[in-house]
């Protein structure tokens, strides 16, 4: 009989995958930045990266040449910038809420902006969160641990449809 990989033959129980988290970020620096400060909170973690605002969407929406990446997994954590070629944050978030799996995504924006009206733009866009990037690199850990934290452990998600 051939063994699959979901057989449990052996009692043991399989390994659990990390949480997928995508980062949507166009500045490269950023980008290194966000990654050091993901292995510096040693939560693990499976990212992706896309790197402008129709990218994001072909991840988070399964389309486009970017739709198999997340292997039909809805990811458990978007971190998302505002300022994106090609579509801005904002209108990342306006797309994904008129998908119905996609508006249950659990979308914290990631931003160096302070500005009001950018925070309750996303928030009315239905972010679930808004977080500022802080400049110091200890700071940005300790923001992405308490993010990541929160999102990946204390959050209980609602149901899949």
């Amino acid at each position: 009989m051939k063994k699959n990989d979901d057989d449990d033959s052996n009692g043991s129980v399989p390994p659990a995958r990390a949480p997928l988290v995508v980062l949507v970020e166009d500045n490269e620096n950023d980008e290194l930045l966000a990654r050091a400060a993901l292995r510096a909170t040693g939560i693990a973690v499976e990212l992706l990266v896309a790197r402008d605002g129709e990218e994001a969407l072909d991840v988070l929406l399964g389309r486009g040449s970017r739709a198999a990446e997340t292997g039909r997994r809805q990811p458990d954590l978007v971190l998302l910038d505002l300022n994106l070629p090609k579509l801005d944050g904002h209108e990342v978030l306006r797309r994904l809420q008129q998908d119905a799996r996609a508006r249950r995504l659990p979308v914290v924006v990631l931003s160096s902006s302070s500005e009001e009206r950018d925070l309750v733009r996303a928030y009315q866009l239905g972010a679930r969160s808004y977080v500022c990037k802080p400049i110091e690199f200890e700071e940005f850990v300790g923001a992405l641990r308490a993010t990541l934290s929160y999102w990946l452990t204390i959050n209980v998600p609602p149901p899949a449809p």
